[in-house]
């Protein structure tokens, strides 16, 4: 069995986006490919998942406009990395 791949950043870290945002469908309301986040707007992760079968976390980023939106690790920056306390994850 792979380890999973612990997570950079953490729960309620602000973070920037480093790509801009495209609906993929995940809002109806919104025409298919509108601009749904410009890169470079600040969210704030609200849960933590798991892609299974990639083996990486998947963010949920909330975004100003109430738009709540899965990312990946490598379409988001944050001035500091998450840090581990000794027992604790």
């Amino acid at each position: 069995m792979i380890d999973q791949r612990a997570p950079i950043y953490q729960w309620g870290q602000k973070v920037s986006t480093e790509v801009d945002i495209f609906n993929d469908g995940s809002y109806p309301d919104h025409e298919p490919e509108a601009l749904l986040v410009a890169a470079g707007t600040e969210g704030e992760i609200v849960q933590i998942g798991h892609h299974e079968e990639a083996n990486i976390p998947v963010y949920l980023v909330e975004f100003p406009g109430g738009y709540v939106i899965g990312c990946f690790e490598e379409e988001l920056r944050s001035e500091r990395k998450s840090v581990q306390v000794a027992g604790l994850l």
